[in-house]
């Protein structure tokens, strides 16, 4: 699925996997929406991809402000009609330290508000123009610490990390949300599924204190393959570059 016909969002496109997602969904010739809570980096961002003769649009957009997703939506459908690619990229780490038995609440709930409940809402909000296109796709940008197989497996590195009760909590939710929202939409044709695009060159996993061997196209380029999956593509998957990955 790719052309001048076809429409993308990319939430917390300014910078990093979503950066290079607009990039890469824009190459492909599709009319992207480079969705950003800053004015200034936003339109810096849409500025430097326009600079690659590639259709992007600035679209204002805060995941964790009813409004701005609202009126985000109005100006998707009043400019467009319908969404054909929805990539919920925007996320948030968070303080990296938030240990079962000594958590900060506060923290924790400003991670899910952005990293779960972001995307229901901006999700909900773009249903009704998904609904318009003949092949929708929904990307959710997860984590590969989203997966308990992985962190409870004693060969996976992941089990040496320090336990975290905010963000790879708030990602293995957002998986469980992927598979309601792929059973609510297959019968629209919409197909929905969360990917786990690694430890990349970003600032995110710099928050993080990850290495990062790959770089931020890398990751994207996993998103964009199910950004771009056919008739016959999954739905309801957990993906990474090599394939799926167990929940």
């Amino acid at each position: 699925m790719n052309g001048t016909d076809t429409v993308a969002l990319v939430t917390g496109a300014n910078k990093g996997i979503g950066y290079e997602a607009a990039r890469q969904l824009g190459a492909l010739g599709m009319t992207v929406l480079l969705g950003a809570r800053d004015p200034e980096r936003r339109d810096a961002a849409v500025t430097a991809l326009r600079a690659e003769s590639l259709e992007v649009h600035p679209l204002t957009l805060d995941v964790a402000d009813d409004e701005s997703v609202r009126a985000a939506a109005e100006r998707v459908g009043d400019r467009f009609g319908r969404l054909d690619v929805l990539v919920n990229n925007a996320g948030i780490s968070g303080d990296a330290r938030q240990p079962p038995g000594a958590a900060d609440l506060g923290g924790v709930r400003a991670v899910f508000e952005t990293n779960l409940f972001g995307v229901v809402r901006v999700t909900d909000a773009m249903l009704p123009f998904l609904a318009k296109s003949a092949a929708g796709r929904v990307v959710n940008v997860s984590s590969g610490t989203a997966s308990m197989t992985h962190m409870n497996d004693p060969d996976h590195h992941f089990t040496g990390m320090p336990g975290n009760v905010a963000y790879p909590v708030s990602k293995t939710a957002l998986n469980a949300l992927t598979v309601q929202y792929a059973k609510h939409l297959r019968p629209l044709g919409v197909l929905v599924n969360a990917v786990a695009p690694g430890a990349c060159d970003t600032d995110f996993a710099r928050d993080l204190g990850l290495a990062f061997p790959r770089t931020a196209a890398q990751g994207a380029a996993v998103v964009v393959r199910l950004a771009t999956l056919g008739a016959d593509g999954p739905t309801g998957g957990f993906f990474d570059e090599n394939g799926p990955v167990p929940w």
